[in-house]
């Protein structure tokens, strides 16, 4: 019953990336699958639940549905008009309460439709498949019940989310492990990553962040510890029963997949992160990926807009990995470069100007201007976002903010220059102010208990409620003084400010442009997973390499790797693809980075997939994007949720019980739009 598509199965010229093979799985394995095809309605009802319209709606637009033969989209818990000379297509979650309204919909006299193709998001029990079968007025109408194995959202043509947003509480909160939620979110999650690989048809090494506590550590403790551990084991369980009920999955490794924590690196989804796409989250009060604004009428008067930023708009799917800095002048250069080289742009002005515009020309012009509106609408959507982004780092000081978030991790700043900061700017938000005492939470833990802490509360007038949401970082795996007193002492303060770094300079790489110094440790975990350094005894293996299993602890990295599991890094100091500016004629962004980008994956190794517990960051995604282009191997991020530093302060609340309840009503729900 289980399908799986592959876009390794595909002759080499179809390699797929990861969004572009949900996408096609979608739309031609279930919309348009030969089943579906047989149907003799020639438009049909697409019905869902509210998870499977998420999946959709991440990786299909409307008009792509719509191509497909779908007329109409529908809720399976709607009160729905009866369409019995019409065929529905069912995409649901195989939960019981899925199967009740499915057979409410068909059995009976009166079945809502002609015939039903029913597509599952995950493998469905046993049971329930009795459930259906029992019912003998409903097995005439199916025309098929199938295994989409698809239970994910594509986020990014390189990056998913199993959407489990409460995960910090459910898995990490203070009494999270007598939680109800608890067991059923780790079975939920590995259920959703397992489908991911069976929609690449991939089969990994299950790799994860080994537990740090000592057996004297209490339980509590311990149990969130081992959080990677036992996601790690429901995933190979759910993934290697693929082997024999999915045709023509692999039988042998063809990939690595690394499951971590946010212990590995708390200071990612705090710091301010310098990018188009991370500023815009970060500063502009978006809701999801839309984007409010306001233009003016004809009349004189306001009306107000909304837009999605989204890698359908050229625009941004060029700009958003390109620093605020770098998208800035990007997009001033093609305003003047679509000005110059635009037809309508060059008639207009001529006009403007005095000259006189004839018949040919007035012809010319009025053919030209739709797209030229539509050219210019965008660009001048993304000149006033960017100016508005701009407005905000001078408003809020954020660059004088931000040079001294990057000194502390760097280990080029300490308390004295904290303390002088907050001196200096009083006015600074108290948002801004926490996330900087985060910061230096987690690379000088020792220095924030105590008096120390309760003097830098008093400094920056921060609230006994945010110092809490300092505290809480402790469930997370952070502010180990152990760790911290364990540096040696130096007389010497810039030596044990190095001492203190949480990050090394990348000899390397070189920055073009300024505050791009931070990486997020998953980049440092990633590389060294592909040069075979990753220790095993911090990461240790599911399904060991049978050649590791009869090499001794000091054997090199080398040798470490089965002829199946061979490393592809290709180090360049040359700017990575990822990075590179692609601008058609008219000075608008091309829309063939996509087909660019898949050009260059036909030459790539084996996947790596990281999956992220407790929420990913806009620059560890970008950083997915980056790895690709340095390693020659498709490096894909996954996550339960993707955090921006708002949110991920609001969620960090939550840890302590006492202010659960109050701060999950302000947990936004998402949206989402075809």
């Amino acid at each position: 019953m289980s399908e799986s598509g592959s876009s390794r199965g595909a002759r080499a010229g179809d390699y797929k990336t990861f969004r572009q093979t949900s996408r096609h799985r979608l739309l031609h394995e279930m919309l348009q699958s030969p089943k579906v095809k047989e149907s003799k309605s020639a438009w049909k009802v697409l019905i869902m639940d509210k998870f499977t319209v998420k999946i959709m709606s991440y990786s299909c637009r409307m008009a792509d549905i719509t191509d497909a033969g779908i007329s109409l989209v529908e809720d399976l818990f709607k009160r729905r008009q009866p369409m019995a000379s019409m065929d529905a297509i069912y995409f649901i979650q195989p939960s019981k309460e899925n199967i009740i309204m499915f057979l409410s919909d068909m059995s009976g006299r009166c079945p809502l439709y002609k015939k039903a193709y029913i597509y599952f998001s995950s493998p469905i029990p046993k049971e329930l498949v009795s459930y259906i079968k029992n019912d003998s007025s409903v097995i005439p109408r199916i025309g098929a019940l199938s295994e989409m194995n698809l239970e994910y959202c594509a986020i990014d043509s390189q990056g998913f989310i199993t959407d489990h947003e409460m995960t910090l509480g459910d898995l990490y909160g203070e009494s999270a492990q007598n939680a109800p939620n608890y067991s059923s979110c780790l079975n939920m999650m590995a259920i959703r990553i397992a489908t991911a690989f069976a929609s690449m048809q991939e089969l990994p090494y299950v790799r994860y962040r080994a537990a740090k506590s000592s057996s004297n550590t209490a339980s509590e403790a311990s149990s969130r510890d081992l959080i990677p551990t036992k996601l790690a084991a429901e995933v190979w369980n759910f993934i290697s029963k693929y082997k024999t009920t999915i045709p023509d999955f692999p039988q042998k490794e063809t990939c690595d997949l690394l499951i971590v924590d946010r212990s590995i690196d708390l200071i990612a989804p705090v710091i301010h992160e310098w990018t188009y796409d991370a500023m815009c989250h970060d500063l502009l009060n978006m809701d999801g990926n839309k984007y409010t604004y306001e233009v003016p009428r004809k009349s004189g008067s306001m009306t107000v807009k909304e837009v999605l930023l989204e890698d359908h708009d050229p625009i941004w799917l060029e700009l958003h990995h390109a620093h605020i800095a770098d998208a800035s002048e990007r997009l001033h250069d093609k305003m003047m470069s679509f000005k110059l080289n635009n037809k309508a742009a060059q008639l207009q002005q001529n006009a403007k100007d005095g000259g006189e515009l004839s018949t040919h020309d007035l012809k010319k012009m009025a053919q030209a201007l739709p797209q030229y509106n539509d050219q210019m609408e965008k660009l001048s959507l993304h000149v006033e976002i960017a100016g508005r982004i701009n407005t905000l780092i001078r408003d809020l000081k954020l660059r004088d903010l931000g040079k001294l978030e990057q000194d502390i991790i760097f280990g080029d700043a300490g308390a004295k220059e904290l303390i002088n900061f907050l001196r200096t700017n009083q006015n600074l938000s108290q948002e801004n102010k926490l996330r900087l005492l985060m910061i230096y939470a987690c690379v000088y833990p020792e220095k924030i208990e105590g008096d120390a802490g309760i003097k830098l509360m008093q400094l920056a007038k921060l609230s006994t409620e945010d110092m809490g949401t300092v505290s809480n970082l402790k469930y997370l795996g952070g502010l180990d003084t152990k760790k911290a007193s364990g540096v040696n002492f130096s007389l010497k303060f810039d030596t044990q400010k190095r001492n203190h770094a949480a990050r090394k300079e990348r000899e390397d790489e070189e920055e073009a442009w300024q505050l791009s110094r931070f990486y997020p440790m998953i980049e440092e975990l990633v590389e060294k997973l592909n040069k075979g350094e990753l220790q095993k005894k911090e990461y240790p293996y599911m399904n060991e390499p049978a050649l590791m299993k009869h090499e001794a602890e000091y054997t090199s990295a080398s040798a470490h790797k089965s002829p199946d599991h061979a490393p592809h890094s290709i180090r360049s100091r040359r700017t990575p693809t990822w990075a590179k500016q692609r601008v058609s004629d008219d000075g608008n962004s091309s829309d063939s980075v996509l087909r660019h980008a898949s050009s260059d994956f036909k030459k790539m190794g084996q996947r790596i997939f990281v999956f992220m517990i407790g929420g990913a960051t806009r620059s560890e995604l970008r950083s997915a994007h980056k790895l690709t282009a340095k390693i020659r191997r498709e490096v894909i991020i996954g996550s339960s949720s993707l955090e921006d530093p708002p949110l991920f302060i609001k969620k960090l609340k939550l840890l302590s019980s006492k202010q659960a309840s109050e701060t999950a009503k302000q947990i936004p729900a998402s949206n989402f739009y075809f």
